[in-house]
């Protein structure tokens, strides 16, 4: 089932950025007293109850501002809002019901979503208790007071929140085509892939970066095996954004990675890898998908016999948090190596969902074990009992052991590589988890 999507939504200096980072549990978006501080909207996975969800923080709504910034973020908070299951509408008991509120109220009330209101910076119930009562007039129901900044109040709130995330209906039919989510800055030729891929200008190609604003499916059938393709919306570097409403594109690229098997990384050969191109590689990672990097429009780079081990030596550098990941040359408008692509995305499919029987994993550590010592501490020895996996996509392996402090980092780098020359993992990420068990005298 779909993770739900909560946002928070309001005028400027509310203190939305606040209530994210408290629920959030780390300081997340910047907190300015300025209004208009949040200009891009920030994401993070929350829990609660059991339920797992993707919090949204936007900028400030105002509804009657012709500036040309504040427009753009009312523009972003709407597409939250578009894309949210639940809208938590924050106010502020201390400046009290305002004209925007009303306003904002009204935009809310014409989405249909359920809307929870939410009062801020009630640090004092009795104190201001009596003033939370004005905002009955919005017509949204029952206002829910509570302290951001105190973290005060999250408990009933959140439990209205979860209480409106839709149900699982019955045991539906879970469709096991690989989704794939073509992912990337602006006008790398992401949608070009897609349109040759299928065979037709489903998606809209032009120079201007930023066609496209949505992530769209499509299905593409090759060799008997069916995929579903993901185009999203680009992704650019602020200082560089003309058209504001590219501002918010990254929450629809967040929400394809969270749903596809492998993302696609394209990149523009004829630039590089960006710092751009490492932020959007790290949304892949660190949600655990299989990683291909295409590099697109390679038949525009001069070429001589190193050509391509440079680019790839400058792809490992750069993105060195992914060494796992897939490398690809293509080239979207004469179709070079393009169908290539398939047969990679299928040996990422499959070690992305490789399960290893626990007594081979077991004879894979205890050679590993064998050959380089487990580190120690003051005397303290690290002993490794056994491993098993626990879950694939990605693959995810316990360890459990006598001490977690003495699991260093390199040595679980070490135990991952060892793992990766058993198995090769192609393309896929690893988790490795670390679980004490006390010996037993």
């Amino acid at each position: 089932m779909k993770k739900p999507m909560v946002a928070i939504v309001g005028r400027p200096n509310v203190g939305k950025s606040t209530l994210f980072n408290a629920l959030a549990g780390e300081r997340i978006s910047i907190v300015k007293d300025t209004p208009g501080v949040t200009r891009d909207r920030i994401y993070a996975d929350v829990n609660w109850l059991d339920w797992n969800f993707t919090l949204v923080d936007t900028g400030g709504i105002e509804p009657e501002s012709e500036d040309i910034l504040l427009r753009a973020m009312r523009d972003q908070a709407e597409i939250a809002i578009e894309m949210a299951d639940v809208i938590l509408f924050l106010t502020d008991v201390k400046e009290g019901l305002t004209p925007s509120d009303r306003a904002c109220a009204e935009l809310l009330r014409r989405s249909g979503k359920p809307v929870l209101l939410v009062v801020n910076k009630v640090d004092n119930f009795d104190k201001y208790l009596t003033d939370v009562y004005e905002f009955y007039n919005l017509g949204l129901g029952d206002p829910h007071a509570i302290s951001a900044s105190s973290k005060l109040g999250f408990g009933d709130l959140l439990d209205e929140v979860v209480a409106h995330f839709p149900e699982a209906k019955g045991v539906e039919e879970e469709d096991e085509r690989p989704r794939i989510a073509i992912i990337g800055k602006p006008n790398v030729g992401k949608s070009s892939i897609v349109n040759r891929l299928l065979g037709e200008d489903r998606m809209i190609v032009s120079d201007i970066a930023g066609t496209t604003r949505d992530a769209v499916d499509a299905v593409v059938k090759y060799n008997k095996n069916e995929y579903v393709l993901i185009d999203t919306a680009g992704l650019r570097r602020k200082c560089k954004v003309k058209d504001e409403i590219e501002r918010y594109s990254i929450i629809r690229t967040v929400a394809a990675v969270e749903r596809c098997d492998v993302a696609v990384l394209v990149i523009d050969a004829t630039e590089g890898v960006t710092d751009q191109d490492t932020k959007i590689a790290g949304i892949a990672h660190e949600a655990g998908k299989g990683m291909v990097i295409v590099v697109n429009k390679w038949d525009l780079v001069e070429k001589d016999d190193r050509t391509m081990n440079r680019f790839r030596k400058e792809i490992r550098d750069k993105l060195s948090f992914m060494p796992y990941a897939e490398l690809l040359f293509v080239s979207a408008l004469t179709g070079q190596r393009l169908v290539k692509l398939y047969e990679v995305l299928d040996m990422v499919i499959e070690y992305h969902a490789l399960r290893i029987a626990t007594g081979v994993l077991n004879e894979v550590l205890a050679r590993a074990t064998a050959d380089v010592e487990p580190p120690q501490d003051k005397g303290k020895h690290l002993r490794l009992y056994y491993m098993t996996q626990v879950s694939v996509k990605p693959p995810t392996f316990v360890f459990f052991v006598n001490d977690k402090e003495l699991a260093h980092f390199s040595y679980l780098r070490y135990l991952e590589n060892k793992l990766r020359e058993a198995f090769l993992f192609r393309g896929t990420p690893i988790r490795l988890i670390v679980r004490e068990r006390k010996e037993e005298r």
